[in-house]
């Protein structure tokens, strides 16, 4: 059996439809590593996100557009992206049940890392150029699998365990960015030359990650494949300890 992978979708709108959407690189990832990839809708009922989150062995918390400012106590300005509370509501409470219940791998990727901050209590910068990284945006310079920038990854990191790099050229389409990191949790990667936070991770014995760029566009580089690589070796051994539950 092969572990499943949750993975966290976006919301859209068109002719008064609302539609569940995903960039396919997020499968493709999971698929070229070993798991299985179910995408998870934004429940808004408690018991249904319980029930999904029961199901899988392992979650991702995908890309997307900007999180309401609001959630941080800022307000939005024109830099911000059209805000979707639903699914900020159920990705949120998504990454607060998987960090607290324990047990399941957690990758969080680019939005993803700042959702896994704000639900665990940290605190976002709204707009990075306004904020004092003027130079740090790069959305729609560079294609999606292109180097931007690097980011220098800490000594006795779970990152630099997985990546076997101290520097590690990252790929960069955001700009909102983790400020106050959450309680318990630790920067270990930062951008160069500007110091920005690019990865935190919580100390354990799991993975619970969050990467601030988009590791499912570079998985032809070994350093960022072995993200998933180790999400689902982790997500395996969950489903074999839920299996012995049953």
């Amino acid at each position: 059996m092969k572990p499943l992978i949750g993975i966290s979708c976006g919301i859209v709108h068109e002719n008064g439809t609302e539609y569940h959407v995903l960039n396919s690189r997020y499968a493709e990832a999971v698929e070229k590593a070993g798991g299985i990839p179910l995408i998870l809708p934004n429940p808004q009922d408690p018991s249904v996100m319980g029930e999904l989150l029961g199901r899988v062995d392992g979650v991702i918390l995908s890309g997307g557009p900007d999180l309401d400012p609001r959630l941080v106590e800022a307000r939005a300005d024109r830099s911000v992206s059209m805000i979707s509370p639903k699914r900020d509501a159920a990705e949120i409470e998504m990454a607060r049940r998987v960090v607290e219940e324990g047990g399941k791998p957690l990758l969080a990727i680019c939005r993803g890392i700042q959702v896994l901050n704000v639900a665990m209590g940290g605190t976002l910068y709204v707009d990075l150029k306004t904020a004092g990284f003027p130079e740090h945006a790069f959305g729609g310079v560079y294609p999606r699998d292109g180097i931007a920038h690097t980011v220098r990854v800490r000594e006795d990191s779970l990152l630099q365990e997985l990546t076997g790099l101290s520097v590690l050229p990252v790929n960069s389409f955001h700009h909102q960015g983790i400020e106050k990191t959450a309680p318990g949790f630790v920067i270990s990667a930062q951008s160069e030359p500007d110091g920005l936070a690019e990865e935190i991770e919580l100390p354990g014995s799991r993975m619970v990650l969050g990467v601030q760029w988009h590791p499912e566009e570079l998985t032809a580089s070994e350093a960022h494949f072995a993200l998933f690589q180790r999400l689902i070796r982790e997500a395996e051994k969950e489903m074999k300890n839920s299996l012995k539950k049953r």
